[in-house]
């Protein structure tokens, strides 16, 4: 059965475009234009992923994406931005956005992004499963589940793929142009993405997020995880 994807756009020409790609490429998509109408939608009927356009009329793409991530299933979100404000994006990565493309952009390459959001959502791990333990931290790349002391955390796909990242490769330093590579798979892009993530990570991980002790920034480089028992 084909993946349903929510595309969320006011600009009928846009979405005409991104819903033909998405259909050519195999997905069966629904469109609604209005922020509203798309809480319906996913109430409605929870689709597989939601390509959300952040200008909207009625409620904005970064309420509908807040919205999205306090319901339980967590839908995975692609965002689209006119906008030009740096501040925009952060926020949307910050309020739970699996990803982001700025427009213009390229209808191939959002094709490819979904594509890639779908497959880190239905657990297909780039390495055999595992567990990766340490300190009262579990992550199970197997069902993609992460327990801090025993109670489940909710995460995002990337917060999920970049705490596993980084605990495969304990102590070692990573720029963020290789976390951006090695876990968006993006050889290239907005570095910032890296920074709101690991910021939203240590909110859910660490004791004091502002004092770190699991993942430390190694200044002039970029971030590394840190072992319990180190």
């Amino acid at each position: 059965m084909a993946q349903r994807v929510l595309v969320v756009d006011d600009d009928r020409t846009v979405a005409d475009v991104v819903c033909r790609y998405l259909e050519h490429a195999g997905y069966q998509v629904e469109h609604v234009g209005d922020g509203a109408s798309a809480l319906a939608a996913v109430a409605r009927r929870p689709p597989h992923l939601v390509v959300l356009d952040l200008m909207l009329p009625v409620l904005d793409g970064l309420e509908v994406c807040r919205r999205l991530r306090e319901r339980p299933d967590g839908v995975p979100i692609v965002m689209l931005t006119a906008r030009g404000d740096e501040a925009d994006r952060i926020l949307g990565l910050q309020l739970g956005a699996d990803d982001y493309l700025g427009k213009p952009f390229s209808p191939r390459e959002l094709v490819l992004r979904v594509r890639s959001v779908l497959r880190r959502a239905g657990g297909e791990p780039a390495t055999a499963p595992q567990l990766l333990a340490d300190g009262g931290l579990e992550v199970e790349t197997g069902p993609r589940v992460a327990r801090l002391h025993g109670r489940e955390l909710t995460l995002t796909l990337r917060e999920f793929d970049l705490l596993a990242h980084l605990m495969r490769h304990p102590a070692r330093a990573f720029r963020r142009a290789e976390l951006l590579e090695r876990v968006w798979g993006w050889s290239f892009g907005d570095q910032s993405t890296v920074t709101v993530h690991v910021r939203r990570l240590r909110e859910k991980i660490e004791a004091d997020p502002a004092r770190p002790r699991r993942i430390v920034t190694v200044w002039g480089v970029g971030y590394r995880y840190e072992p319990a028992d180190a």
